[in-house]
């Protein structure tokens, strides 16, 4: 049997049809795209944040943030998820952090020892006006940091992506 011209370049054409996509296909396609692969790790759990504001010298006030600042993070250790607190004191909640008048100065020794990621601030704005307002410089217990605004910390937190509670 002979063919024709003709039929040879239908033959060829035909061919031409399937073989060019697929020839073009393997060329622009990821040759490791066909192999499996590994699956992937479990994300680590999420780091739980949690700003805790004082704004009054009312003890029971602050020891109810106390009592949340040692629970919290005993209920996040047991289920193995990092936790931070941060403390942020102004306006009259100063006064839980200052060495004169700090009615829970003892018991925020133990926070700190019992959770190491909590952190007190103290609005420096309040300070200075109670410090004007006394005519003395005042003295905070140790471990305090100050920031410029206490409420401006806490938005600032917040917008982060900080929890907040209020006591």
């Amino acid at each position: 049997m002979r063919l024709s011209l003709r039929q040879v370049a239908n033959w060829v054409g035909l061919a031409l049809t399937f073989i060019v996509p697929l020839v073009v296909t393997l060329m622009l396609t990821d040759p490791g795209s066909a192999v499996s692969k590994p699956v992937a790790k479990p994300a680590p759990p999420a780091l739980h944040r949690l700003v805790l504001p004082i704004n009054t010298d009312d003890p029971a006030t602050m020891r109810a943030l106390i009592s949340t600042s040692l629970n919290l993070p005993k209920y996040y250790q047991e289920r193995n998820e990092p936790f931070m607190i941060e403390v942020v004191a102004y306006n009259a909640g100063v006064h839980m952090f200052r060495a004169d008048t700090s009615p829970v100065k003892d018991m925020l020794q133990v926070v700190r020892a019992v959770n190491p990621n909590i952190r007190f601030v103290v609005c420096d704005a309040t300070k200075q006006g109670m410090q004007r307002s006394e005519g003395r410089p005042i003295t905070l217990i140790d471990n305090v940091d100050l920031v410029p605004s206490g409420p401006g910390r806490i938005i600032e937190l917040q917008e982060a992506g900080w929890s907040y509670i209020r006591s």
